[in-house]
């Protein structure tokens, strides 16, 4: 049992990290950190040592994420006041001064942008922005190259400077 704890200890936060940066959802993320260290447990005699114990949690938390879209699709009849109880809580913008509504403004269409990159290109460019995943890390995760996770990447930033023009933000 302290080797389940220690587990959890060592990996909850970047699990969780990683789940937030997919979700844009601390409340889901949380949730989800949960099931996937549930399911690491049921599952533990699976891991080989291939790869670094995140990289194998992070997989694990991205199906967990995936089955829970999957989930949510079949439960259309959600009402919009759940929906709107799902998001994050983010200050008004009168508190704030110009030069930081600008700066949010600017952060939030860009993460706007990110997340309608269609996948994998949303999921790799957020592994590797956001929790500073190497390559091949990133490869692991989708059982792919090193390589095919470079050019990936690199595919998501052109997606993403398409999308995006400053100029306009």
């Amino acid at each position: 049992m302290e080797d389940l704890s220690e587990l959890y200890e060592s990996y909850a936060d970047e699990v969780k990290y990683f789940l937030i940066c997919l979700t844009s959802n601390v409340d889901l993320a949380e949730e989800l950190t949960q099931e996937t260290f549930y399911q690491a447990v049921k599952s533990i005699d699976r891991y080989n040592g291939k790869c670094k114990m995140s990289v194998w949690l992070c997989q694990i938390a991205k199906h967990t994420y995936y089955n829970f879209l999957k989930k949510e699709k079949r439960n259309t009849h959600m009402s919009v006041e759940n929906m709107m109880q799902m998001g994050v809580d983010i200050p008004s913008n009168a508190d704030l001064p110009d030069v930081e509504i600008v700066k949010r403004n600017t952060l939030i269409s860009i993460h706007k942008e990110i997340h309608l990159l269609n996948e994998p290109y949303r999921e790799i460019f957020l592994l590797r922005t956001s929790i500073n995943l190497s390559f091949k890390e990133i490869g692991e995760i989708f059982d792919k190259s090193e390589n095919w996770a470079r050019v990936t990447y690199y595919r998501a930033k052109l997606k993403l400077a398409e999308r995006i023009d400053l100029d306009e933000l």
